[in-house]
């Protein structure tokens, strides 16, 4: 569900790299970006997870400071650190991974505080069902990477949901419906 946020999350700098006055296409880089999650359980601590795999695009026209994102998080890369625990996590009671085997976050509304992106609103799709969310970002950077020559922006962005507005109503009210979202995110210039 996060995933959701997960991704739209990625929108990215209009200063960063001011050469550029048309759209930019930026690619997802999987082994920077992640969803997490937390949420409490019995009142007591927060138990925490993440889907391991995000694809997806994010378009910038840094001139007119607006944007587009497109990410898709894959439901069955949840990894909670219990093997037990994520099976439960992609069965029917919360993400149904058989029957919907991804969730998406699209975008066409970036926010900025003068050159820098301060939030990314959106849709997110989860359980087939779609609901606007809005990520806010908590940090946000673009530099050029040493080792590949290649422009790369990210940051972190966060949101807050209720799960039961995607039908995802498991344990409720024991399990409460406030969940947490993280996202950390890179994504690199397409050449």
């Amino acid at each position: 569900m996060s995933k959701v946020l997960a991704i739209a999350l990625l929108g990215l700098s209009a200063h960063a790299f001011p050469a550029y006055a048309q759209n930019v296409t930026y690619d997802v880089e999987p082994d920077h970006s992640f969803v997490t999650f937390g949420v409490v359980h019995n009142g007591t601590s927060t138990t925490r997870g993440r889907f391991d795999t995000i694809t997806g695009t994010v378009d910038l026209d840094q001139t007119a400071k607006k944007g587009q994102a497109d990410i898709r998080i894959d439901p069955t890369s949840i990894n909670s650190g219990s093997k037990g625990f994520d099976e439960h996590l992609r069965s029917k009671d919360f993400f149904n991974v058989a029957a919907f085997p991804d969730a998406r976050f699209q975008s066409q509304a970036f926010a900025f505080e003068g050159d820098k992106i301060s939030s990314v609103s959106g849709t997110l799709t989860l359980l087939g069902v779609q609901k606007p969310v809005t990520l806010r970002a908590n940090r946000f950077n673009c530099y050029q990477n040493k080792r590949t020559q290649r422009d790369i922006c990210g940051g972190d962005f966060e949101a807050t949901i209720q799960r039961s507005q995607w039908g995802m109503n498991f344990g409720l009210p024991g399990i409460p419906d406030t969940v947490r979202l993280v996202i950390q995110i890179e994504a690199i210039k397409r050449q």
